[in-house]
């Protein structure tokens, strides 16, 4: 078989030869150049030989060139695989102008309308998460769930102790930077003994709590997120579906309770951790004795600040569990989904963190707590 050639006759384009990639062969602007296209072809492969992409690289550009003058390419004398592959790609061109065109003509209305209906699908999704969640409570308190203990256990532990050391570090942190801050303007006025009020106060009843809970959402919250996601995407979800095992009893409960039960004992070593990061700034920075700072931290820090903090603690447990667990359950089919509802559940639960904050701080400011 001879190289490969192109010849334009009367409206016919006829390839020949063997159209192979490194060989010799037409180039497809070149050929425009010297055959300007004015009427509709017709593409003809009698003594066509072997072929590659090489030869469907260049109908593909004759026919791009044909569709940007409004004419017709006729593909039906080739050889079926490459019609087909013409055709296909034809379609996709099509199919890509097309989607194009539609994004570029979507109105405002269109939008509003859209985001309505995603943001109906969200509400019912997450009304059915909470009322799966609470008969799976229901279920456990009659002795009727089917939750694994040892799967509560193994929660518990990822919660608690493989927790303990990222949150008291921070907490530390925040108590040494919130002393050290408050110091100076304790100064101006011979106050510095009161910066163990300003510590225990702001962080028993409000940082400690809300640092954990930003912490958790990012540490454990995503990881919920991630592990039902992947399960979603490894059909396993649809697996216990199929045994008729819920969901919620075998997978969300013992998150739930294991997320909601250890945010509070987190927060008691937070406190703890954060008063002694105080009481390095008042010893080291402010020259104040120990006992001075205790005895100021004890007089001027009441039981409600610790509770109302515990109490702060136990909400936000609930809503990063319910984040991490209501995202994973929601997630797509790919991998990519993953990422996806790994960053939403994070996002969502510190924006979730912040609203239960400010409306818990609003209440106990209201009913003098």
């Amino acid at each position: 078989m001879s190289g490969a050639s192109a010849k334009l006759i009367d409206g016919q384009l006829a390839v020949t030869g063997d159209w192979l990639r490194g060989a010799c062969h037409p180039d497809a602007d070149e050929f425009l150049r010297e055959h300007p296209m004015e009427s509709p072809w017709k593409l003809v492969a009698d003594n066509l030989g072997k072929w590659d992409s090489t030869l469907l690289v260049f109908l593909s550009r004759i026919a791009m060139h044909a569709e940007e003058k409004g004419l017709r390419i006729d593909f039906d004398k080739l050889p079926d695989g490459l019609a087909k592959l013409l055709k296909l790609g034809e379609y996709g061109r099509k199919h890509a102008a097309k989607r194009d065109d539609a994004e570029a003509d979507k109105s405002l209305l269109i939008q509003a309308g859209k985001f309505g209906i995603e943001l109906h699908d969200t509400i019912v999704g997450i009304v059915d998460f909470i009322g799966a969640l609470t008969l799976s409570i229901w279920r456990l308190a009659t002795f009727r769930s089917k939750m694994r203990w040892t799967d509560f256990r193994d929660q518990l532990f990822a919660c608690g102790p493989m927790a303990m050391p990222i949150t008291s570090l921070i907490s530390f942190l925040m108590g040494l930077i919130l002393a050290f801050v408050g110091s100076i303007p304790l100064k101006w006025f011979q106050a510095q003994q009161y910066v163990a009020s300003l510590v225990g106060i702001g962080m028993l009843r409000l940082m400690a709590p809300t640092m954990v809970g930003v912490v958790m959402a990012g540490r454990t919250s995503a990881s919920y997120a991630a592990e039902l996601g992947t399960m979603q995407v490894n059909e396993e979800l649809d697996a216990l579906q199929t045994l008729g095992i819920p969901h919620t009893d075998f997978l969300i409960l013992p998150r739930f309770l294991a997320m909601s039960l250890m945010l509070p004992i987190l927060t008691i070593f937070a406190d703890f951790t954060s008063i002694l990061g105080g009481m390095l700034v008042a010893v080291l920075g402010m020259g104040l004795p120990p006992h001075a700072y205790i005895h100021t931290l004890i007089t001027t820090t009441r039981l409600s600040d610790l509770t109302v903090g515990l109490i702060t603690c136990f909400v936000l447990g609930i809503l990063d569990a319910c984040c991490g667990c209501y995202q994973g359950m929601h997630c797509g089919r790919s991998a990519a989904a993953v990422g996806r509802v790994t960053t939403a559940a994070v996002v969502y639960s510190i924006v979730c963190i912040v609203l239960a904050t400010s409306l818990i701080t609003v209440l106990t400011v209201i009913l003098k707590v």
